[in-house]
């Protein structure tokens, strides 16, 4: 297969730019397009031999859900068997944007979409590209990220490329994503919303929505290293994962620094190509070893922007280990967090205090 890669300029792109792309959606086919999150790889919801089309290019196991992208809150009504209040609530909180919201769903929907579930997975992405390709192909689009599974999701067409080119019909190639995390996804189906994976849209943003939200056990930091199992299907698998070993270290900043320091240094010892991931406030620290800059801790923002294109950028350096500073568990951090610890396969060691030898 040969992939159709077009450039669309966001500032003056028309309905015909698109024209080429809806048609493949309509006939069954993948086009990769950009939201604001990372770029998806879309295909026809309700069509089950195009939901299996995805599957096979990126080869995700077939229980691992796709989420249903729309462009209207109605659309929720055709899609989903029951609404909750608190569902509109979130809605008008947080869409269009980086919210997936799990609900039962209706015999509308194959079970090629869901993954097997009786749930639907629905998201109204705020990317116009993204609204205008749902739109004017007349479709529900399944999209899940645009890479081959477990590799760091795409934030760039160039991305996409790397990993799908010759697997897919096209790529919609409209530059750097603004978020660089995938969406939050809530399931709305109990009693309250409990978080299946964290994202952009914070456990605290929906408390201040809807009050009481719940987090799925698997994904809490103290049970990562634990046989928890996720209850959203695709969070038992590695994702995310570079080429080379990466590790994450915690513990107090200096404490941090000397070990990565340290093992930097053993590493290149043993003919290594050794990476580390720092931030702004720590890139000085660090004289060995390839260091990229993954953002601010001032802007948990530009972490989370960051933090897929830096682990691509290990790939294409030859880095065979990576060492990750770690990030707090609040707010987004609990999301960076989370995708670096699948990207490391929970390879996490503390860093040991340095002993004062003062009497």
């Amino acid at each position: 297969m040969e992939t159709i890669f077009k450039t669309i300029e966001l500032d003056h792109y028309t309905e015909e730019d698109l024209a080429e792309a809806v048609q493949i959606i309509r006939e069954g086919g993948l086009v990769a397009f950009p939201t604001e999150t990372v770029y998806g790889l879309g295909a026809d919801a309700l069509k089950e031999e195009a939901a299996k089309k995805i599957y096979a290019a990126k080869g995700r196991p077939s229980d691992n859900p796709l989420i249903v992208h729309i462009c209207r809150w109605e659309d929720v009504s055709e899609l989903a068997a029951e609404i909750p209040a608190c569902a509109k609530k979130l809605a008008d909180a947080f869409w269009p944007g980086p919210l997936t919201m799990v609900f039962p769903k209706k015999e509308i929907v194959p079970f090629g979409t869901t993954g097997g579930l009786d749930t639907v997975a629905i998201r109204m992405p705020s990317h116009p590209l993204a609204r205008d390709l749902i739109r004017f192909s007349g479709r529900y689009l399944a999209a899940p990220s645009a890479n081959a599974s477990g590799r760091p999701s795409p934030t760039k067409a160039e991305h996409v490329r790397d990993d799908l080119d010759g697997r897919i019909d096209m790529i919609l190639d409209g530059g750097e994503v603004s978020i660089g995390l995938e969406s939050t996804v809530v399931d709305v189906t109990g009693e309250y919303p409990v978080i299946l994976r964290p994202g952009y849209v914070t456990l605290e943003m929906m408390q201040d929505v809807v009050g009481k939200v719940g987090v799925d056990p698997a994904i809490l930091e103290e049970n990562q290293d634990l046989h928890f199992i996720p209850k959203a299907p695709g969070m038992k698998y590695r994702h995310y994962a570079p080429k080379g070993s990466l590790t994450i270290v915690e513990g107090e900043e200096q404490d941090v620094i000397r070990t990565i320091r340290k093992l930097v240094q053993e590493g290149i010892n043993a003919g290594k190509c050794v990476g580390v991931i720092a931030t702004e406030e720590t890139k000085g620290a660090y004289p060995e070893g390839v260091v990229c800059v993954i953002g601010s801790r001032a802007s948990e923002e530009s972490v989370a922007h960051g933090l897929f294109g830096i682990l691509r950028e290990f790939d294409d350096l030859g880095a065979e280990l990576i060492y990750s500073e770690g990030f707090g568990e609040e707010g987004l951090g609990r999301a960076i967090m989370n995708r670096l610890l699948k990207a490391a396969g929970h390879q996490v060691i503390f860093a040991e205090r340095e002993v004062s030898h003062d009497s």
